[in-house]
């Protein structure tokens, strides 16, 4: 609107860099984890050993990785302190508008790159 041309990242830059996006709970983690169905080679820490003491908790608090074009990974989070209003979806968008604010940054940096490059 007022005109201006330079070089810039736009939010378009930002979606057309993510190839994927999942997402998943800190209790989704955990669970794959105790049943053998996380990656292998995770290490899970836990301070005691009853384990449902932490899936409540842990099934507030929500996790989104964004997948970019050139395979790096950018992850946001989003955290609910009652139970009683945790909305899956509401979790889900803040996790990755999280995630989303971290790419400016990335791609700001490779735009300059780019631009000196240009310059030099």
């Amino acid at each position: 609107a007022k005109g201006l041309t330079a070089a810039r990242v736009t939010p378009d830059d930002i979606e057309a860099n993510i190839v994927s996006e999942h997402y998943f709970t800190g209790a989704n983690g955990v669970i794959g984890a105790y049943t053998g169905h996380a990656v292998e080679g995770v290490e899970i820490y836990r301070q005691d050993h009853e384990v449902s003491v932490s899936i409540e908790a842990l099934s507030l608090l929500t996790f989104c990785v964004l997948v970019l074009r050139n395979g790096f990974t950018v992850t946001g989070e989003s955290a609910c302190a009652s139970p009683e209003n945790f909305d899956a979806e509401i979790g889900r968008k803040i996790a990755r508008q999280n995630a989303v604010a971290k790419i400016w940054p990335l791609l700001g940096y490779a735009l300059k790159e780019r631009l000196a490059e240009k310059s030099s």
